[in-house]
């Protein structure tokens, strides 16, 4: 599965990976657009934030199954399909699914790699790593355990 790995230790908070993201995705400089956060924490410290490509509740909660995992094991949203109910958003543990008022669908990361080819510290990398049938398919394993709990 291809994700973007975050080394927190690594960032000084240049913002270059911000701007560059919403600048590629929504062809402005604007931070609320970004695919990825760049979060203060105070005493020079930083939290990255972007899917990490393995939760996918997002996944299992759309309710128009717009969002999918490609080959890749990278986790896509369908605009087509999207209905912007933003169940998804809401079910983001990490709040990596995003939305823009006035936008019709969020957004997330992809792990494009745009991001990584700016970051003077390479706080920031497009790595692999092996991905469990279960996190695979998350929409089928949380259909079935609905099938089986309407069942008892």
């Amino acid at each position: 599965m291809k994700y973007l790995k975050l080394h927190d230790d690594k960032c000084v908070g240049c913002m270059n990976c911000v701007a560059t993201c919403s600048r590629m995705y929504f062809k402005e400089e604007n931070p609320a657009k970004s695919r990825i956060q760049v979060l203060g924490l105070g005493a020079g410290k930083f939290h990255l934030v972007a899917c990490d490509q393995e939760c996918r509740k997002c996944v299992a909660e759309c309710p128009t199954q717009a969002i999918t995992v490609n080959s890749q094991g990278v986790v896509m949203i369908n605009k087509g399909l999207c209905v912007g109910c933003l169940a998804c958003v809401a079910v983001c543990p990490i709040e990596a699914m995003r939305f823009f008022p006035g936008d019709s669908t969020p957004f997330k990361c992809i792990a494009c790699g745009s991001c990584v080819k700016t970051c003077p510290k390479e706080a920031l990398e497009i790595a692999e790593k092996e991905d469990s049938p279960a996190s695979r398919f998350p929409f089928e394993v949380a259909e079935a355990a609905r099938k089986q709990e309407a069942s008892k």
